[in-house]
């Protein structure tokens, strides 16, 4: 998914100009590989160290089982070029650097002139927050941060996509949905009777995902986190580089979503500091901030998955003190994970190191 993503992005922004490109594979080698506007060759064995040494700069989407069997004997070859990564597998490894240029560009660029060669894309949430309110992070106001994320079957893979699609195949067979005459509650029944037969598709999530939701992603870890939500806290902090840590938590669901994830935030502010100054604060954020005044027209406009898939805004809204206390924020925001959340980074990160950025 992210690897199609990021071919599709490169050669819409026609980055493959700046360099040759060579492409491997772990399972068509030999095939012919993607043309990119200069013409198509054969297709590499993604497993022949000695093949990637040949190459001063790598980019990795294959995923943290494959970072994990060749990035150590890559290195111990004596390749020293750069490694670009979409997997978590190095994200908190002492010498690599989280990417993502918007939030964190200057200590990418001094990783870079001390050295660093491994550069790793963040958690798709994570780096999606970031993106929604790195300023107020800029701006040192916040204390700690609560997200509850709403994230999309995309996340998970494809075949989780084409899973939840089938679910909502299954339901909308139903038949009691085309009888307006029916009984709401018959068709209730109807529903909860497909979704809980053995027939219903679920061997990728293991529960109803359409008409539903599941609060857990990824395995368990400590103190009752999930992987998914541990990643919340370490990985903000690294991102930022923070030496006093700011505490980051939350609950991770998986929704009914194809594409794009959403984040409820609960900030605690160090001080009440006025909305309006909030509110221009993340406007500013980056280019690619949308603000939606916090009204219903603008939010079901513009304040969805459905509003922001396939592209590299990022709204941000309802935004609101709550009645918990003046320093107390209540934000929105939603952006394409496989985007923001995956892609792009690494994309950037390749025009960081040639320069092109």
């Amino acid at each position: 998914m992210v690897g199609s993503v990021l071919l599709e992005r490169m050669k819409a922004e026609n980055d493959f100009a700046s360099f040759d490109p060579v492409f491997f594979s772990t399972s068509q080698a030999g095939q012919d590989g993607p043309d990119v506007g200069k013409g198509k060759a054969p297709l590499r064995d993604a497993n022949d160290i000695a093949a990637l040494a040949e190459m001063d700069m790598i980019v990795s989407c294959q995923g943290g089982d494959y970072t994990t069997a060749v990035h150590s004997p890559l290195r111990s070859s004596g390749w020293s070029g750069l490694w670009i990564d979409a997997a978590s597998t190095l994200r908190m490894a002492q010498d690599a650097v989280i990417i993502l240029d918007p939030v964190n560009r200057k200590n990418i660029d001094q990783a870079l002139a001390a050295g660093t060669k491994d550069f790793i894309g963040g958690n798709c949430t994570v780096s999606l927050m970031l993106m929604a309110i790195g300023s107020l992070f800029d701006k040192g106001w916040v204390e700690w941060v609560n997200a509850s994320t709403y994230q999309a079957a995309s996340g998970a893979g494809a075949r989780n996509m084409r899973e939840l699609v089938l679910q909502m195949r299954a339901l909308g067979a139903c038949k009691t949905a085309d009888d307006p005459r029916a009984a709401i509650l018959d068709l209730d029944r109807e529903v909860q009777g497909v979704m809980q037969a053995d027939q219903f598709p679920q061997d990728e999530f293991g529960a109803a995902l359409a008409g539903s939701l599941i609060p857990w992603i990824d395995k368990l870890v400590e103190e009752g986190q999930t992987r998914e939500e541990w990643k919340g806290m370490v990985e903000t902090n690294k991102i930022l580089g923070l030496h006093s840590s700011i505490p980051v938590d939350g609950t991770c669901v998986r929704i009914g979503a194809m594409r794009s994830h959403s984040q409820a935030l609960t900030i605690k502010l160090k001080r009440d500091i006025p909305l309006d100054e909030i509110e221009a604060t993340l406007r500013a954020g980056n280019e690619w901030v949308d603000f939606v005044a916090n009204n219903k027209a603008d939010t079901l406009q513009r304040l969805s998955p459905a509003a922001c898939s396939g592209t590299l805004t990022i709204p941000v809204g309802r935004v609101r003190k709550m009645k918990l206390g003046p320093e107390y924020l209540s934000v929105y925001t939603v952006g394409d994970q496989l985007l923001w959340g995956a892609a792009e980074p690494l994309r950037r990160m390749v025009l960081i190191a040639l320069n092109k950025l």
